[in-house]
């Protein structure tokens, strides 16, 4: 043993707490120092937004990049509790913005994680060198300023206000940063798919950095999947094969409901995109589900009509070909694997898909003979050759 080595001692052991670990080490409460991490934090401040706006408690949600390269997230739902007798059950405002909350784990079907790190918007904070926020509530506008996880003035009140809702604006920390430039088009890319997933969400996301090229964009999507997968079929030449199959339905069986919508186009290309709670997923046993669904009702349907006693059923990479497909599932206890939690590991969620994406498309191909048999015989076609 090392001298150097026999002499560390507990007195070596840096304990640091609060916004010190979070500027310390950034990128294990928001993935990055870079871009991806930027990005983060706009999500984390407008997870409550958001979730208020789904729950019901309010009605649109506007995040706007600001000309000084601050981002402001605001909503009109009930504004944030000022003091501890605020009466909405959560942390009042300074305990919400100076305090790290604890960590609840995997969300609930009726909750939203914008972000895949959950931290809340004290991470954000901790890491700006400017916050501001808001609130309104009974005819006053109530501010409070804070700088690098730490507030710098009183809560106090500001003039008059009407309506309810909360505000909130951060300045992202250039000496920790790498950049300081958001991506509109990532932004706009989570808004847009948390929206197609989430058919009540309704939120503008606003770019004012640059007065002579500002833009905007809002996402609300009523169809829900059924939009997502005409979106994912934008711009390509293909024709279309089939119109979109498109079901949603509850099943006790895994806690939760499953949202899937699919048609065909005629190119090689398969387009399948699955989320579990609004979060993406690289696979999983609702892929599988999916494709167990699919492969058992083309098959069905082939071996009935068009295949002979002899020949061998169609294989899931020959159905694939030319598929685009969405599958949402939002589970009560959803368990991932991995630490980063992209692959769904609730092992009765595959029945419980596979059952219902067999069910339902089954029914599709007895009720559309022509176009059934098309995409059967186009399968079949392919695979000869």
């Amino acid at each position: 043993m090392s001298e150097e080595f026999a002499e560390y001692d507990a007195s070596h052991i840096q304990l640091l707490e609060g916004w010190e670990a979070v500027r310390k080490r950034p990128g294990m409460y928001i993935g990055s120092s870079g871009e991806r991490g930027l990005l983060n934090m706009v999500f984390e401040v407008a997870d409550r937004a958001v979730n208020e706006l789904l729950a019901g408690r309010a009605s649109s949600v506007e995040v706007t990049l600001t000309p000084d390269g601050g981002v402001r997230v605001a909503d009109d739902g009930p504004e944030t509790p000022i003091d501890e007798a605020g009466g909405t059950g959560g942390p009042e405002l300074e305990a919400l913005l100076t305090q790290i909350q604890a960590a609840t784990g995997p969300s609930g079907r009726h909750d939203v994680a914008l972000s895949p790190f959950g931290v809340g918007p004290f991470v954000v904070n901790a890491l700006s060198r400017r916050m501001t926020a808001e609130v309104r509530r009974e005819g006053v506008r109530w501010v409070q300023e804070y700088a690098r996880g730490v507030a710098v003035t009183e809560l106090s009140e500001a003039g008059t206000a009407t309506g309810s809702g909360t505000t909130i604006a951060f300045w992202p920390d250039t000496d920790i940063f790498e950049t300081g430039e958001f991506s509109f088009d990532a932004l706009a890319a989570r808004f847009r798919e948390l929206a197609f997933l989430n058919r009540a969400l309704d939120i503008s996301l606003i770019d004012r950095r640059r007065p002579d090229e500002s833009r905007s964009a809002r996402f609300r999507f009523p169809g829900g999947a059924r939009d997502f997968v005409a979106f994912l079929d934008t711009g390509t030449a293909a024709p279309v094969l089939t119109e979109t199959i498109a079901f949603e339905l509850e099943d006790p069986r895994m806690a939760g409901t499953v949202e899937v919508a699919l048609r065909w186009c005629d190119s090689h290309e398969e387009r399948l995109r699955s989320f579990a709670n609004s979060r993406p997923t690289a696979g999983g046993t609702h892929e599988l589900g999916f494709r167990d669904g699919v492969v058992a009702a083309v098959n069905a349907y082939a071996r009935e009509r068009l295949l002979t006693d002899t020949e061998p059923g169609l294989d899931a990479d020959r159905i694939g070909e030319g598929l685009t497909a969405v599958v949402s599932v939002k589970l009560d206890h959803p368990e991932f694997e991995g630490s980063t939690r992209g692959v769904l590991g609730n092992p009765q969620v595959r029945t419980c898909v596979g059952q219902a994406v067999q069910e339902h498309f089954g029914t599709w191909l007895e009720e559309h003979p022509e176009q059934a048999s098309a995409l059967v015989g186009r399968m079949q076609g392919t695979r000869r050759h």
